[in-house]
Order: structure tokens, then C-alpha cells, then sequence
């Protein structure tokens, strides 16, 4: 009973925050402290699971944009992935040469809080600037500025930086506004968590059973149905609200985990 209520909490978080500016990562390396499986190997497929969930996710709802194309436009879907492609390239050159190496410096607890405060000050100082975006739609992002969001989003490659919020955060930087920052972080999450978790489940040989299946099956699910929801209203809140109230929870979040690390 204990594994199948965190294979639920555990993919409600995955949901909730993968798209969120606020790191899934991060919520998930704090969220097993308290809801970890009883075997650390099934944690760790679990967490490559409960990613393609949050994939199959941006796939259905933005699969107009994403999949089938619009008729009027057909060279749209092309231009589109074009540029998502491109855009993915700097995180998989740092993510091959440096990942194991970055996982085994950052991922402890304490660095997710700091990641976490650092971020929150970042979003809000972002949000309090006044600027005019240059670029509404992502057909017509030239090629240096994607390439530059995608840079920027390598650094969320440290755990509670979140690849979300630095996506975000440099295409509103480099021109985005606020709506086309959120898609363009949406749709840059497919190919690089189908990379990641691709690349880690290779790495990974568990011996699988009726039970593992099960609980890996409920993991996707809960991550698919949840992230499915918070996409759509996430997209909507951005289109005219700012992102500041991440902001000020990424700061709370952070403080309170430093508290509580010092307590110990």
C-alpha cells in the first residue's frame, strides 16, 4: 500500500510541477524523502517513467501544433519543429558530456533549496521589468535566439534551477512574450525529456514483475492526467498574469528546506 499511494503522489508531482516554473526535479529529489519506494532502483525507473507521462501530455493537448499541423499553413509544422530541434541541441551536447558528472556534484537537497531561492529572485526581477516582445509567434524565432534559450535552459541541468522556469525566463530575456515563452518551454521538454529518459532507461536494467509494471503503470497515468490538466490552465494564466507568485513560492519553498535541512 505504502508504494502504490507514492507511485500517486509521486507522478501528482511530476504532473503538477514539470511544466511549472518551479522544478520537477527538484520537488521530486524532496518529494522522495518522504514517499520513496521500498526499493531504490524502482525510485529511479519510476522517475524515467513518470517523464514520458508528462511528454504524452504536451503531445495530446498541443497536438494540432505539435502533430497533425494546421491544412491553411502546411509549412508551419516544419518551421515549428525546425526550430525546436535547434532549440534542443545545446542541452543534448552538455547533457552527453557532463550529465553523469553534474548528477553525482548537485543532486542533494540543500542545492535544490538554494536552486530554488536564487530561481524564485531571478523570475521576479524578470516579471518587474518593463519590455515590448519582439517575437509572438515561434515560426519566426531566428536561429540565434533559439539557439539561446536553448542555452539557457542547459542550466537546468542543476536540480531546482528547473528547465521550465530557465526556458522561459530566456526567451522572455531574448524577446518572447510571456504566451510564446511558455509554449516554446512546453514544446522544448518533448524531445529533451524523451532524450534524457530514453538515455537513463537504457542505463537502467531492473528485473520487472507484475508488481513493478503495476505501479509504473499508475505513475504514467497519474503524471499523464495531471500534467494534461495543468498545461492547459497554466497557458491560459500566462497569457495575461505574471509569473511572480512562482516566484515568491520558489523563495518560500527554498527558504523552508534550508530551515529544515539546519534542523537536522
Amino acid at each position: 500500500m505504502s508504494d502504490i499511494i507514492a507511485a500517486i503522489v509521486l507522478g501528482i508531482v511530476e504532473g503538477v510541477t514539470e511544466f511549472l516554473p518551479i522544478s520537477s526535479t527538484g520537488h521530486l529529489i524532496l518529494a522522495n524523502q518522504w514517499f520513496a519506494f521500498s526499493g531504490a532502483r524502482l525510485t529511479a525507473l519510476f522517475d524515467i517513467v513518470i517523464q514520458f507521462g508528462a511528454i504524452a501530455a504536451v503531445l495530446i493537448v498541443f497536438r494540432r501544433e505539435l502533430v497533425v499541423g494546421e491544412a491553411a499553413s502546411p509549412h508551419v509544422l516544419p518551421r515549428r519543429w525546425w526550430r525546436i530541434g535547434v532549440g534542443v541541441l545545446p542541452a543534448l551536447a552538455v547533457g552527453a558530456l557532463f550529465a553523469e558528472s553534474l548528477e553525482r556534484m548537485f543532486f542533494r537537497p540543500i542545492v535544490v533549496a538554494i536552486a530554488l531561492a536564487v530561481g524564485g529572485v531571478v523570475l521576479l526581477a524578470i516579471e518587474r521589468r518593463t519590455w515590448k516582445p519582439r517575437w509572438q509567434v515561434l515560426e519566426e524565432l531566428p536561429l540565434r535566439t533559439v539557439i539561446g534559450i536553448g542555452s539557457i535552459q542547459c542550466l537546468a541541468f542543476m536540480p531546482g534551477v528547473s528547465r521550465s522556469a530557465a526556458t522561459i525566463i530566456g526567451a522572455m530575456l531574448l524577446g518572447c512574450s510571456r504566451e510564446l515563452a511558455a509554449k516554446y518551454s512546453f514544446f522544448l521538454a518533448v524531445p529533451t525529456l524523451a532524450a534524457a529518459s530514453g538515455y537513463a532507461l537504457l542505463k537502467t536494467s531492473v528485473p520487472f514483475d507484475v508488481r513493478m509494471i503495476g505501479l509504473l503503470s499508475l505513475g504514467f497515468v497519474v503524471a499523464f492526467v495531471v500534467a494534461w490538466g495543468v498545461l492547459a490552465v497554466f497557458l491560459r494564466y500566462v497569457r495575461t498574469r505574471s509569473l511572480a507568485p512562482f516566484g515568491w513560492y520558489r523563495i518560500a519553498l527554498g527558504v523552508l528546506v534550508l530551515f529544515l535541512l539546519g534542523m537536522q
